[in-house]
């Protein structure tokens, strides 16, 4: 009886931190990326557009790594708060799915599991491509 206690438990505190913790991502998103559309239109009002007539040109094909980026946001460079902000916004699947998959290995669903493996590698690969292609 006492094992039913704890993983009733644990089923709770998961399933109340889940929402709690994908809003909170959501919310500190929106928050950066609102900061980063701010400090655009204060900062660089024409930086997207100069930017995207550069790629259109063929000129521009810089990749920027993390560390990069994170130095760009503490600077309020207006690029780099927005990148860093859809870095954070895009954690909001992963990590749904991640909890999604404690679930249903904590209840030993093993064809969900499996299922949500997948579903998990497909969203890490994506991503890395996404960031390394």
């Amino acid at each position: 009886m006492e094992r039913a206690a704890v993983t009733g438990e644990e089923d709770r505190i998961l399933r109340n931190w889940t929402p709690l913790i994908l809003r909170s991502i959501l919310i500190v998103s929106s928050v950066v990326m609102t900061f980063g559309i701010a400090q655009t239109l204060a900062v660089a009002p024409g930086f997207y557009v100069r930017r995207f007539h550069a790629i259109q040109r063929g000129q521009l094909h810089v990749r920027e790594s993390l560390p990069q980026l994170i130095e760009e946001m503490r600077h309020g460079d207006p690029h780099g708060i927005m990148i860093i902000g859809l870095y954070l916004l895009t954690l909001v699947p992963l990590v749904r799915v991640a909890f999604t998959f404690v679930l249903f290995l904590k209840e030993r669903d093993m064809i969900y599991v499996i299922a949500t493996a997948y579903v998990l590698t497909a969203l890490v690969v994506g991503t890395l491509l996404g960031r390394i292609g």
